[in-house]
């Protein structure tokens, strides 16, 4: 069963108004933004990935989920799987604890279960945020809105590939992969103002794409205009290539917003050093997601980003 067939079926069960449909990343309920996510060994992780940095990504992927609704972390509720290994629970724990410290996450329950012996690993964090002054969800974009990006894309891919080619490699690439940054001040300044607003998750065009379909319009990005760090563009380049690949590769949590064309993020209160970059608008004519670069269309590639389909390409899952 492929995901999009699985969120149908479940919509005839989250019939609440809180369930959003079940077309946004977050739930929201009396004033509270919640959000689920999940992370497998194999699909989201590295076997060989350190037992704190897993800990880690389990809360910050959760984290950016509520940053996309400009809301403040609350509480988290966590699924423990004991594996067996004490010393890799504790280090997984270890992580868990420097996450919730960092961004003031109170975890306040959970469930714990113990593995068979080689199963693999699986965890899940439901993350608690408190609502701001306006939720911005998916289906908010409006005819000629500008869409901003916020953060740079395909650091995370590039490490997962640097690591695939040798397990030991570290680097700015792969610190990025193991341990992402939810961007949750610059969501909470940005929310107010925002018409729709995201997490870039599961890859810029592919959630591109979902932020337009659920606004009824379409979406067109500008390749060139894609911010890459210094990191990626020394490791991969800046060719149109490079911009694919890190368009497609998923795992960025970085913010798509979708802003009025009168509205200039860049006069907002942001914090210092955050990275900015307007990439496309919607629009209510054309296709759904076109591509440009250099002026002239570029044809979508075969896959826009990561969408579960029964078996998932390890290790990055999708997190629609």
């Amino acid at each position: 069963m492929r995901e999009s067939q699985a969120i149908q079926r479940l919509r005839r069960i989250a019939t609440s108004p809180a369930a959003l449909g079940l077309a946004d990343d977050t739930a929201l309920l009396d004033g509270l933004v919640l959000t689920h996510d999940s992370i497998a060994e194999g699909v989201h992780f590295l076997p060989a990935d350190p037992a704190a940095s897993v800990g880690w990504k389990l809360v910050t992927v959760n984290l950016s989920d509520l940053a996309a609704k400009g809301a403040s972390p609350a509480a988290a509720l966590l699924s423990l799987a004991l594996s067996g290994d004490d010393a890799w629970d504790m280090s997984f724990l270890d992580g868990i604890e420097a996450a919730c410290e960092s961004y003031g996450l109170a975890l306040v329950g959970g469930d714990t279960i113990a593995l068979p012996a080689g199963a693999p690993r699986v965890f899940g964090l439901t993350a608690i945020g408190r609502a701001g002054e306006r939720v911005p969800l998916r289906k908010g974009g409006k005819d000629g809105d500008v869409l901003w990006l916020i953060g740079t894309l395909g650091d995370s891919a590039a490490g997962l590939e640097l690591l695939r080619e040798d397990g030991a490699s570290t680097g700015p690439l792969v610190d990025i992969y193991r341990r992402p940054v939810p961007l949750l001040a610059p969501g909470q300044v940005l929310a107010p103002h925002a018409h729709a607003m995201m997490d870039v998750s599961d890859g810029l065009l592919l959630d591109a794409m979902r932020l337009a379909e659920a606004s009824a319009l379409n979406a067109e990005i500008d390749l060139d205009a894609i911010p890459l760090s210094k990191a990626f563009i020394a490791e991969r380049g800046e060719s149109l290539d490079a911009r694919l690949f890190a368009a497609t590769g998923g795992d960025d949590y970085a913010l798509l917003v979708a802003m009025p064309p009168d509205v200039d993020p860049l006069s907002l209160s942001l914090p210092r050093g955050t990275t900015i970059a307007r990439i496309g608008t919607l629009a209510a004519e054309g296709s759904l997601l076109s591509l440009s670069s250099g002026g002239s269309p570029v044809p979508l590639p075969e896959h826009l980003g990561h969408e579960h389909r029964g078996n998932s390409p390890a290790p990055m899952g999708d997190r629609s």
